[in-house]
């Protein structure tokens, strides 16, 4: 699948601009790791998954990566693409558990992702480009800040990982750094 076939499918379900800006920074993010992780030679797929994870969410939230399995199932997609999607659910309307290392970095770095772009908006410079992981960490602790990233899923992730929370952090910021003002 083409990158220019990945965002013609997400745009077909999904229209809402803070949708497409998040499917976009996970494909951003996700690409990072694969190069980062010594996957460049699948970059593209792995940012295929990161645009495409969130597919049925805006149509389908009460089905979130139930629906998105049959969307792709039906477009022809790849299975380990579908499974890959899907995956960033487990324990939540899911039952497929991460185990490639890019399905546990998709679980990771997914509500990761979205309270860091929630710190950058407080800050005065709204760059990620001078953002520590102290920052995120304060936030992190603080419940009510982004509640709705769930600071369980983001932990379990770098569980999986096995990767300490602040490696992930900074490993995410760094990501987000390379394409993200």
């Amino acid at each position: 699948m083409t990158r220019e076939e990945a965002w013609n499918l997400l745009t077909e379900y999904n229209k809402d601009e803070f949708h497409l800006e998040h499917a976009v920074i996970l494909e951003g993010v996700m690409k990072y790791f694969a190069r980062k992780l010594g996957y460049a030679e699948e970059e593209d797929f792995w940012g295929n998954v990161g645009l495409l994870h969130d597919l049925d969410f805006e149509r389908y939230p009460d089905e979130h990566c139930i629906k998105s399995q049959e969307i792709m199932r039906e477009a022809g997609l790849e299975e380990r693409l579908i499974r890959a999607t899907a995956s960033h659910g487990y324990g939540i309307t899911v039952d497929i558990k991460p185990e490639h290392e890019m399905e546990k970095m998709l679980y990771a770095v997914d509500e990761l992702s979205g309270l860091i772009g929630a710190v950058v908006l407080m800050r005065p410079s709204k760059s990620v480009q001078d953002l520590e992981v102290k920052s995120v960490k304060k936030k992190f602790k603080s419940k009510g800040f982004a509640a709705a990233c769930s600071r369980e899923v983001i932990q379990a992730g770098a569980d999986m990982l096995g990767w300490e929370l602040d490696k992930l952090i900074e490993e995410t910021i760094d990501a987000l750094k390379t394409f993200r003002d």
